[in-house]
């Protein structure tokens, strides 16, 4: 049973990335296709780690750092790798907890200047 592989485009298309995006994880080497001549595969590895990088990026990991943590399994085991996710989840959830106090604070500031403004329109 051949395993299944997703062309360049595919893997553009399933992921709703640009191809410069996709050209780009594979420079700084998050992903790494099989390769016949010119054309680009991507196997269930390449897919999955696909599925970590995006989703990485929605709690709002650097590149490097996601990088990093998913070569940690090849190197070191997935045990120092989930430990590392754990350190990694911890100091993100501060930062994205720092950026909502930061969010909800100019909100309120802004709704505060939108109140003054109406009020000012209405008298």
């Amino acid at each position: 049973m051949s395993e299944t592989r997703l062309s360049f485009k595919e893997m553009c298309e399933r992921f709703e990335v640009t191809p410069r995006t996709l050209r780009y994880y594979e420079y700084i080497e998050l992903l790494s296709p099989d390769r016949e001549g010119r054309s680009r595969y991507y196997g269930p590895r390449e897919v999955a780690r696909m599925v970590l990088i995006l989703r990485g990026r929605r709690f709002g990991f650097q590149l490097e750092d996601i990088r990093q943590w998913l070569e940690m399994r090849e190197q070191q085991g997935s045990q120092a790798q989930m430990q590392a996710w754990l350190e990694m989840a911890d100091r993100q959830m501060l930062e994205l907890a720092e950026q909502k106090r930061q969010l909800d604070e100019a909100m309120a500031e802004l709704k505060a200047l939108r109140d003054d403004t109406a009020k000012s329109l209405e008298g």
